[in-house]
């Protein structure tokens, strides 16, 4: 099944993001390529494993950004925010369902924290100043929305959102929507690891290897250069 999307050819520019434009104090949302800072209240989490879901345009590269994160172990794609009989490809990317994609992110929050996961879903993973549209993708199922699974992190996100804002680093406001998880159900297996299986689609070309290359770039210190592929961890 092949995603029907146009192509555009800015994305490519970005991997060509000079030195001067990364040195910039002010983020533009629509280049992906800048640091942004940490959460001011990002609470330790001592357990061993925790969960986020975030919603932030295709799960193709989404799933491609987080698996090559340190202290992630497993990411999945798929759909949250509608009910289980929609959640399939076809209802979800005709708009026929409540759906956002989604990636299911396990990661270790000793290693990882929310929080700094939030610094990359913001940064570069997408532009979180679009309603419902990432590049040339378009309707509510590629909106930005996270997907809390514990009130701890829905006031974390609710309280970086409003420090982003405070601090004026977008040229336009974040739409990015907090609702509670209620549900998360796996995609095809086709849009599993789609990034590694298809690294010379045209779509992946323009959209989404730039952003990998935006993550090593800005983030070196998350910076994992051999991903954890849902192939290799699936149960």
């Amino acid at each position: 099944m092949q995603k029907r999307k146009a192509l555009v050819l800015v994305a490519a520019a970005l991997v060509m993001g000079g030195a001067a434009a990364f040195l910039s104090p002010r983020v533009t949302a629509a280049d992906l390529n800048k640091t942004i800072p940490a959460p001011l209240s990002d609470p330790a989490n001592r357990a061993a494993t925790e969960v986020a879901v975030l919603a932030g345009g295709c799960f193709w590269g989404q799933q491609a950004i987080f698996e090559h994160v340190k202290g992630v172990t497993r990411v999945v794609a798929g759909y949250s925010g509608g009910t289980k009989e929609t959640a399939n490809y076809d209802d979800v990317g005709n708009q026929r369902s409540n759906h956002a994609e989604v990636v299911e992110i396990t990661f270790d929050p000793r290693q990882v924290s929310f929080g700094q996961l939030l610094q990359i879903y913001f940064s570069v993973a997408h532009d979180p100043t679009q309603l419902n549209r990432q590049g040339p993708d378009r309707g509510a199922s590629y909106r930005s929305e996270i997907f809390a699974t514990s009130p701890a992190q829905q006031a974390t996100a609710k309280a970086y959102i409003a420090q982003l804002e405070a601090a004026r680093l977008f040229p336009k406001p974040i739409v990015t929507r907090i609702s509670s998880l209620n549900g998360f159900y796996w995609a095809e297996s086709e849009h599993q690891d789609y990034l590694v299986k298809n690294p010379n689609s045209s779509y992946i070309r323009a959209h989404d290897l730039p952003k990998l290359a935006a993550l090593k770039r800005v983030w070196p210190q998350f910076w994992r250069e051999n991903p954890v592929l849902l192939a290799h961890t699936r149960d």
